[in-house]
């Protein structure tokens, strides 16, 4: 099966200097890759490349990151417009603080719509109801009409996946996306995500320094250190039988959170 998106010898540079290196790594459709790694290892870079998002002192300086046959650091800022959540979702870590506050979820979610689709506000709020009957939501009517501060954290970041595949993304970007939830609803957004891939045949990119997440939904993992590969394989393998000392001195430091 052909890859959707890879990342093919990406350095990543801020002000001049490189601080991503030479890492390469495919993503297919339907696949989980997990990107672990202590904080400031290079994940949620390597996330932003993909979405533009570097800024104005970061940039690509070498290799390539395909995504169905365009190589997104050449392309222009309209040409990304079309591709950033049509074609590519992203989840950030705290879903709530990207949310409007004095907007209710509803409203929101119209504007995310109509920013890609012509869609009336009755056809949008009965495709988010479905999806959030899909996600196993309670009471989507009343979420809709809610402001986000109406809301606890881990209800706005599971609205936040929700938002990010209202457009069917085949690829979401989901960045430390339970690193702020306690134990029982960081396992609601693992299983939501599962629930996703199921739905859609989303594949999905998940960056975390939870080891106990990626061993829950990973297909594959890449361990990153200090913008370095260390490792990259099937999650089974990596998990269980790793070849790097680094890896190794992870998976001994963190408890797992078992795919249930």
């Amino acid at each position: 099966m052909k890859e959707i998106l890879s990342y093919d010898s990406v350095e990543i540079s801020f002000d001049g200097e490189a601080v991503v290196h030479d890492v390469s790594f495919s993503l297919h459709p339907g696949e989980i890759l997990g990107i672990v790694g202590e904080s400031g290892s290079g994940k949620s870079t390597l996330l932003k490349a993909a979405m533009g998002l570097l800024g104005k002192s970061g940039m690509v300086t070498r290799g390539d990151i395909w995504f169905q046959e365009k190589d997104i650091p050449d392309l222009s800022r309209g040409e990304m417009q079309k591709i950033c959540g049509e074609k590519i979702g992203m989840i950030f870590q705290d879903a709530g603080a990207s949310l409007c506050p004095i907007r209710t979820i509803g409203e929101q979610i119209y504007e995310s719509i109509a920013a890609h689709k012509k869609m009336s506000r009755e056809q949008a709020k009965e495709k988010a109801l479905g999806l959030f009957e899909k996600l196993k939501f309670q009471d989507g009517e009343r979420i809709w009409n809610s402001y986000p501060f109406e809301l606890s954290g881990g209800m706005n970041q599971r609205v936040g996946i929700a938002i990010a595949m209202l457009m069917e993304p085949p690829v979401l970007l989901a960045d430390e996306p339970t690193s702020a939830l306690d134990m029982a609803v960081q396992r609601q957004v693992v299983q939501e995500m599962l629930a996703l891939r199921e739905l859609f045949g989303t594949a999905i990119i998940l960056v975390t320094h939870d080891i106990g997440v990626v061993s829950a939904m990973a297909d594959s993992i890449l361990v990153l250190k200090e913008g370095n590969v260390m490792e990259y394989g099937a999650a089974a393998q990596v998990l269980e039988a790793p070849q790097n000392e680094y890896t190794r001195k992870l998976l001994s430091a963190v408890p797992r959170l078992r795919r249930s």
